[in-house]
């Protein structure tokens, strides 16, 4: 392995970023938040980094899998380190978390990367069968996580009793686990890509393990600056008068750069296969994983857990899973859908700003 890979700039930013956190443990300078900030992005660009390195040594659509759990790592010890330090306060944190991800990923990653994908080619084409699989399996987890909470007797309002949750979680795994099944063993042909003509050199064995190592160290690091930073923000948006559920939005986007950033790569490659395994696999990860960490975590602290959504969150997920159904019902793509998808994320932030 070539000495210049360990002093790239991939591997260099979230070491640096580790010794900000540790030297500045409890500061509040406006100077070294900002700075924060910008190595939080860069960490988060590092982490793209090292999981296309990854994915380009064990090829698809394993690739996509370990970018998608790694989105859903941050995310859980994200809203597990919040929950566990807010206590009762936090019982929706959850739910709005998961919501924020889903909405920013099927519209807004997803929704760029058709329309970045249909400017550049027109059009784009895909499997159906993928695309069929993914929203099957996300479909019916959502419903039971955030749509079926508002209807059951057992327990008032929008939360599960005990062992409405234990059976919702093993539910959740179950599809996640039968959905790898299907995408890495059964049916994996469903998934790779078409796109042939790009020659990439596949990395030494060095090198992606350096790539791994690196990945969790960005992983932690951007956790850590995310939870950092998110009073700050809190504070910021209380004081503008917005809503604080924006918060949710804010951590939610961060933490779904990398995959949005990877997705939309894809598409520009004319790879949308890639892309969709990227984006609707995410968004599958984000949920099935997340809900059944967070009831074990809220079983353990005895930590109430709210996840039905309200009424008009309800009309904009299904919106938002009616519009990408029909969107990816053909098979092939123009930039009709990707607009459509992004007007809808802007109805989502704005009624979110203006209820």
């Amino acid at each position: 392995m070539k000495l210049k890979k360990l002093f790239h700039w991939t591997v260099i930013a979230p070491i640096l970023a580790w010794f900000i956190y540790f030297l500045t443990p409890d500061s509040d300078s406006t100077v070294i938040l900002m700075l924060c900030g910008v190595f939080l992005m860069l960490s988060v660009f590092s982490a793209v980094h090292h999981s296309e390195v990854i994915a380009h040594k064990i090829g698809e659509p394993f690739g996509t899998i370990v970018l998608a759990i790694s989105i859903t790592i941050i995310e859980v010890a994200l809203i597990i380190s919040l929950m566990t330090a807010g206590g009762k306060e936090t019982s929706h944190l959850a739910r709005d978390t998961v919501f924020a991800a889903v909405m920013l990923i099927l519209n807004g990653v997803l929704g760029l990367s058709l329309l970045v994908g249909s400017v550049k080619f027109n059009e784009q084409f895909f499997a159906r069968t993928s695309a069929n699989s993914l929203l099957v399996s996300l479909i019916a987890i959502l419903v039971l996580t955030l749509i079926l909470p508002n209807f059951t007797t057992s327990a008032n309002g929008p939360v599960y009793t005990q062992p409405q949750l234990i059976f919702v979680s093993i539910a959740c795994l179950t599809i996640y686990s039968t959905f790898l099944l299907v995408q890495t063993v059964r049916h994996r042909n469903y998934f790779l890509p078409n796109n042939k003509e790009e020659v990439v050199s596949v990395p030494t064995a060095k090198e992606s393990i350096l790539s791994f190592i690196t990945l969790l160290v960005c992983l932690g690091i951007v956790v850590l600056m995310a939870k950092k930073l998110s009073t700050p923000i809190e504070t910021i948006i209380r004081n503008a008068g917005l809503p604080q559920s924006l918060v949710g939005i804010i951590i939610a986007a961060v933490i779904l750069l990398p995959e949005g950033i990877a997705s939309i790569k894809a598409a520009r490659k004319d790879d949308l296969q890639t892309s969709l395994n990227l984006s609707l696999g995410s968004a599958l990860a984000s949920i099935g994983l997340t809900i059944p960490a967070v009831t074990v975590v809220c079983s353990i602290f005895d930590l109430d857990l709210v996840l039905g959504l309200d009424y008009k969150s309800m009309v904009l997920l299904g919106l938002s899973i009616f519009i990408t159904m029909l969107s990816l019902s053909r098979g092939k793509t123009n930039i009709l859908y990707g607009v459509v998808l992004l007007v809808n994320l802007a109805a989502y932030i704005f009624t979110v700003i203006y209820p």
